[in-house]
């Protein structure tokens, strides 16, 4: 046998190889294609509601009334005015997440509101979703003393069937995920100092990372509400944070009465609310926390 020979013998097995390997790297970038468009469609399938706030204050998408309200007492809400009509909070251009975003400048009276009936895939059985949205502020220099929500949402109040998260009252401020019950159900005497029952309730996260020109984005994940297992978790950038399991107390709605609050004596910036009818996995939640352009790339 020739050295030609045994070259070519040599050389075949080696671009076989080769070829085999080269195949491989485009099934496995298929398969992640695959993988990513499914999530990004999942996603889709179960977004009930979304305001992006690049055109105005309404929801680009919403399953139930897409319109914000502003009212000046919650109590009052049949006189809730339709659109923004707080002097304190205004969309600003180029200062969002992506585009324009709200900015809330000081502390004030007042509520803006989504309506939560079918925005919200409230369930009496068995109730699941998420809640997604970006804030950007330093906590220690931009928020007015007292304690301070983003987020809330409840027919009543804070402590009777709430959504929330809020920041502690003094600095350091620690952030905390509020997914409280029936207020009849967990303070069955009607104490008025309840903090004992009350506090157990909360997740909180020390040390959260808000800093003054930067996004931080915020996932609350609801499972098995309204039934013996239910649980709820606090994402931050796309990593579990907190989480509150073994959650029995009932959650009842006036759903008509019941709203997303945004804002509540929040200073700072916010952008892309979206909110969907299931608990996210840890796969959408990530997907959800890298979406290039927002949620708008899942309506394309």
């Amino acid at each position: 046998m020739t050295k030609t020979h045994i070259v070519k013998y040599i050389a075949l097995p080696i671009l076989v190889c080769t070829t085999g390997l080269t195949s491989c790297k485009e099934k496995n970038l298929k398969k992640e294609a695959v993988k990513e468009n499914t999530t990004e469609d999942n996603l889709k399938e179960a977004l009930t509601f979304y305001a992006s706030f690049d055109t105005g204050v309404n929801a680009d998408f919403s399953v139930g009334d897409s319109l914000m309200y502003t009212v000046a007492n919650r109590d009052s809400l049949d006189s809730s005015k339709v659109g923004l009509h707080k002097p304190d909070i205004s969309r600003q251009a180029g200062k969002g997440k992506y585009g324009y975003g709200l900015q809330f400048t000081e502390r004030s009276k007042g509520y803006i509101y989504y309506p939560s009936a079918g925005n919200i895939a409230y369930s009496k059985k068995n109730w699941n979703g998420a809640i997604s949205f970006w804030l950007s502020l330093n906590p220690a220099t931009d928020l007015e003393p007292g304690y301070c929500d983003p987020i809330q949402i409840t027919d009543v109040s804070y402590n009777d069937a709430a959504i929330w998260v809020d920041f502690t009252e003094n600095n350091p401020r620690d952030f905390r995920l509020g997914v409280i019950g029936d207020r009849n159900i967990w303070n069955p005497d009607g104490l008025e100092d309840e903090d004992d029952l009350f506090l157990p309730q909360l997740a909180p996260v020390s040390n959260p990372p808000f800093a003054k020109g930067e996004w931080t984005h915020i996932l609350i994940n609801l499972s098995g509400l309204n039934t013996e297992k239910g649980k709820a978790s606090l994402y931050i950038n796309g990593e579990l944070k907190g989480t509150r399991p073994d959650i029995t107390d009932s959650f009842t709605w006036e759903l008509d009465r019941s709203n997303i609050y945004l804002g509540l004596s929040y200073i700072g910036f916010m952008d892309e609310l979206s909110i969907y009818n299931k608990a996210l996995t840890e796969d959408e939640i990530k997907a959800l926390y890298s979406l290039e352009n927002g949620v708008q790339t899942i309506l394309e």
